[in-house]
């Protein structure tokens, strides 16, 4: 599922990242890779902030539909 359609307090993997190698390499440098742990914290129409490891992140829902979850 991609990350875009999670709701806030919902936890996933990270699964695969889709997209164009520019897009996947920028997801990449924020620390979205394959097998970590991603939360999202909350909503705001269709930007999310995600809790990653020990830090958070804000992406809006383009970004957040290339992030696929489990």
């Amino acid at each position: 599922m991609p990350l875009s359609f999670a709701q806030p307090g919902q936890t996933g993997v990270i699964r695969r990242i889709t997209g164009r190698d520019e897009a996947r390499r920028h997801l990449e440098n924020l620390g979205f890779v394959a097998g970590e742990q991603v939360t999202v914290i909350s909503e705001l129409n269709g930007s999310l902030i995600l809790q990653l490891r020990d830090g958070r992140v804000a992406l809006d829902r383009a970004l957040a539909a290339r992030i696929l979850v489990a």
